[in-house]
């Protein structure tokens, strides 16, 4: 199992829509890096859900509903999407400020690949901000 980071701008898509929604279509990525990444992701596959612009926070647990297929919203081949369902509301938020002053998480990819809209989260990582999270890994 791989796990994954994808990022919403709360004001676009919020984790409370998100729930509300209970699945929804990962569209829009314009980014060959952010677009292997959803080619990557398998179902099943836990992915945390993040807060960009504004809150700047790691909120949730989504999980890969459907894998890869064409971007409904462009006829492009290049575009693919996902179907993610969210799994739980983390009973901490993680903020960016807390994840770049962890030392073990100096090498993510939300410290590191910034701009990345669709990120891998290695095992270690992922154990890490659950425990920030005040969660079971």
């Amino acid at each position: 199992m791989a796990y994954w980071l994808v990022k919403s701008e709360p004001f676009k898509y919020s984790w409370d829509q998100f729930v509300i929604d209970k699945q929804t279509t990962w569209d829009g990525v314009r980014n060959y890096a952010a677009r292997n990444n959803l080619k990557a992701m398998k179902k099943g596959d836990p992915v945390l859900f993040y807060h960009s612009n504004e809150g700047v926070e790691i909120v949730g647990i989504a999980k890969v509903a459907k894998t890869f297929y064409q971007d409904p919203t462009t006829e492009e081949e290049a575009w693919v999407v996902v179907d993610l369902k969210p799994y739980k509301k983390l009973k901490k938020p993680v903020t960016l400020v807390q994840v770049k002053a962890d030392k073990r998480l100096e090498n993510m990819a939300l410290v590191r690949l910034g701009r990345l809209s669709v990120q891998p989260v290695t095992d270690e990582e992922w154990s890490v901000v659950m425990e920030l999270a005040a969660e079971k890994a």
